[in-house]
């Protein structure tokens, strides 16, 4: 379930990651209603991963997102700006991805020491 994305998907990508595009749904929705569709999804129970990119998030509804996940036992993940990684968040694992050079920093690890070295991205 994708919901709220800020671009268009492109299906030929999500093909060559071999993601079934039948089991594939977007829902275009507009600021709040972003988190609330998100929380529906998350604890109805039926989606196997939900990504969001809530435009408005504070901790409290990240929180709510959280205990939704867990409740219906989804994998949830929210695209936030790097702007939001200076804000509290409830989130097990928060990531940036950088562009240039292309490698991903852990910010905040549950239950771990992140490291201060970024991880060189390998994909293509």
């Amino acid at each position: 379930m994708l919901i709220g994305p800020l671009h268009q998907p492109y299906p030929q990508a999500w093909l060559a990651a071999e993601i079934d595009l039948r089991y594939l749904s977007i829902v275009q929705s507009q600021s709040r209603d972003i988190l609330w569709a998100t929380e529906q999804c998350l604890r109805s129970g039926s989606c196997g991963a939900v990504v969001c990119w809530p435009l408005e998030a504070d901790d409290r509804s990240l929180r709510r997102l959280q205990i939704a996940a867990e409740t219906g036992q989804t994998l949830a993940f929210a695209y936030r700006p790097l702007s939001a990684s200076v804000n509290a968040s409830p989130a097990a694992l928060r990531l940036v991805v950088d562009a240039q050079p292309v490698q991903i920093r852990v910010l905040k690890c549950r239950g771990g020491i992140t490291s201060p070295h970024p991880i060189a991205a390998n994909w293509q």
